[in-house]
């Protein structure tokens, strides 16, 4: 069972992980491009024969990739596409001895092919990345034997032992021990969460102190972890609108011209009276003016343009479909830990006894949660460093009470550090006139300091907006577009938060599975939305999304899942990105219009006769010249 589990993940990352790689159509068209180079050069020498071989390699490399995926699209869809079409015309141009205009052809279709595949194909890598964090093994305990055994050997019921530092393998309630779990994979929230007896666990999670007992309650398959997986990868599958309506047009485009032309070869002789040549002569002009390459042309250079543009910045598009998405943006939701918040808690506030030293405070706090691996207890000791070099006093005895805080004794005097709970609650919340209140209000972590004589000091702790946070959301608000936050944190927490962050609405207490409901009832509210996350929790909204932006400092996960990175991790940028996007599509769509308007101009002075092949090529490439440069004007700032 053991290794046939390991295969089956093994053969899962594999399938996951394969592509079409964009290199070899890349190199092929660059190679199609020096050909047709070398064959005009020879062509100016008067060798016709060595100048037509160049271009019958040109045309053999340059159009192996395309032409092999659209025969074999062609086969398994049974419908011809915009590849097939291009060879056709490449090949119709050869026919009647314009061997260098159809090597362009295949040239320029060839090269925006693969700089498309190099844009599209970086999916699907998320999954193996899920796969690679989630646990193969796990500690089973049975009649008090500890094994190792495979994920899925467990079933309902069965005692796991997991120790400090590893991760969980499987869902389930605890049932001997107390510790912390570190959830933000699962919920996103920086702050580990206490866990004691009968406390649900979740399968991905760390457990950092504390051995524990956990009952497993959800079979490997039925974890929320598995869910996450299987929520990314249906999400993933799903086409966009834009997709399906490009492919509709394509595969009528294609008819409609092969249609065309196949008439134009046959009907002019008998209706008109032209010669079979003059008839062969004008459907083969028509199938060169009408080749689709301004059409390719459109797009393709300036959304490449505009990709580039946002990389100076720090904004990496994963496609032009996702940039062109960006433009009709409605709504945008946020998650809150590492997005809008620097995903760290630092100290806020510091409250101590009246009449006491404050130095002398900072020094025992530091002394002590030195000693601790709580997240809590490192922030506090950088905050003291940070506000003055002091020496560490000496402790007699530390003792680490899991969930609640700490113990030690210095100078022969008992401290306790911890939660209201651990020093006395009554007492902490009358702490200098009840400020506790106040702050738990604002959506902070308190910790207090006790000594013998009460409570000795208070720290606020709090996961603080980044500095941009607040004036990014108002851009994007000035912009008309809703800014939503998405967070597992409690109600309280995500009040504040939204108030400071300028945020329009929130929703609270989020786990992933949430997040994606809520996702597809914004997508329902608003239309067009974005999710911007860092953390494996947000991936699976971040691929409901119509736009998935993720933060550069986030996981893995978040960075392939997304259609959008924010490299620099500034907010700000998304309002530039989402301007760049209108200015794209605004070209796109004059390119698209230029590019039609010439090729039926081509096409119906080709019917009256009054356009030979070589100003149908010259305005054929000339208009594609035109709506590239067109195009590259995008990549100005």
């Amino acid at each position: 069972m053991q290794t046939e589990t390991n295969v089956l993940h093994a053969t899962q990352k594999e399938s996951f992980l394969k592509r079409i790689s964009p290199h070899t159509e890349l190199i092929c068209a660059i190679i199609c491009g020096i050909l047709i180079l070398i064959g005009w050069i020879i062509s100016k020498s008067g060798n016709e024969t060595a100048s037509i071989a160049c271009y019958i390699l040109a045309f053999l490399i340059g159009g192996y990739a395309k032409a092999k995926e659209g025969i074999e699209d062609t086969i398994e869809e049974k419908s011809l596409n915009v590849e097939m079409l291009m060879i056709f015309a490449a090949i119709g141009s050869s026919i009647i001895g314009f061997w260098a205009e159809g090597a362009i052809l295949i040239f320029i279709f060839a090269l925006s092919g693969a700089l498309e595949t190099y844009t599209m194909n970086k999916s699907n890598k998320e999954i193996s990345s899920l796969l690679d964090l989630q646990p193969q093994e796990a500690t089973r305990i049975t009649d008090g034997i500890e094994t190792k055994v495979s994920i899925n050997e467990l079933v309902i019921g069965d005692l796991i032992f997991i120790k400090p530092g590893e991760r969980i393998p499987a869902d389930g309630k605890i049932i001997r021990g107390e510790t912390s779990i570190d959830e933000s994979a699962i919920t996103g929230e920086s702050i580990p969460t206490t866990k004691s007896i009968d406390d649900e666990i979740f399968a991905g999670t760390v457990n950092i102190r504390g051995s524990i007992t956990v009952e497993i309650t959800k079979h490997s398959s039925e974890t929320l972890f598995q869910k996450i997986i299987k929520l990314v990868q249906t999400a993933q599958s799903e086409k966009s609108p834009s997709q399906l309506f490009i492919e509709k047009f394509e595969g009528t485009y294609v008819k409609v011209v092969l249609l065309v032309v196949g008439l134009m070869m046959f009907l002019p002789h008998f209706l008109f009276g032209w010669t079979w040549t003059e008839t062969f002569y004008r459907a083969m002009i028509l199938l060169v003016v009408a080749s689709p390459c301004a059409l390719v042309a459109a797009i393709t250079p300036a959304t490449l343009s505009a990709i580039s543009n946002g990389a100076r910045k720090g904004i990496l598009v994963k496609g032009g479909v996702h940039l062109e998405n960006l433009a009709s943006l409605k709504a945008i939701a946020f998650d809150k830990t590492g997005t809008l918040t620097r995903g760290k808690p630092v100290v806020t506030d510091v409250h101590i006894r009246e009449g006491t030293n404050i130095e002398e405070v900072l020094q025992l706090t530091a002394s002590i949660e030195k000693h601790s691996t709580h997240p809590l207890a490192d922030a506090l000791v950088k905050y003291v460093r940070h506000q003055q070099d002091l020496p560490l006093l000496s402790l007699e005895s530390v003792e680490d009470v899991s969930g609640f805080g700490v113990k030690s004794v210095v100078n022969g005097q008992l401290y306790k550090l911890g939660k209201a709970d651990f020093v006395g609650k009554e007492e902490a919340s009358s702490f200098r006139d009840g400020v506790s209140s106040a702050l738990q209000n604002e959506g902070k972590t308190l910790v207090y300091v006790k000594d013998e004589k009460g409570i000795l000091a208070l720290f606020a702790l709090k996961d603080i907006l980044r500095d941009e946070t607040a004036a990014a959301m108002k851009r994007l608000n000035d912009l008309g577009i809703k800014t939503i936050m998405i967070t597992g944190d409690s109600e309280e927490t995500a009040k504040v938060i939204a108030a400071d962050s300028n945020i329009d609405e929130y929703y609270a207490s989020c786990l992933p599975e949430a997040k994606v409901e809520i996702v597809k009832s914004l997508k329902e509210k608003y239309g067009n939305i974005a999710m911007v996350g860092d953390g494996i929790n947000d991936a699976p909204a971040l691929a409901t999304a119509h736009v998935g932006i993720a933060m550069g400092e986030g996981t893995d996960v978040a960075l392939e899942t997304a259609d959008v990175v924010l490299m620099k991790n500034e907010l700000s940028r998304l309002a530039e990105v989402i301007s760049l996007s209108k200015r794209m599509n605004n070209i796109i769509k004059q390119n698209i219009i230029f590019s039609l308007t010439v090729i039926a101009l081509l096409i119906c002075s080709n019917f009256l006769q009054f356009l030979h092949l070589p100003l149908g090529v010259i305005g054929h490439e000339g208009s594609t010249i035109l709506v590239i440069l067109n195009g590259l004007r995008l990549l100005k700032s």
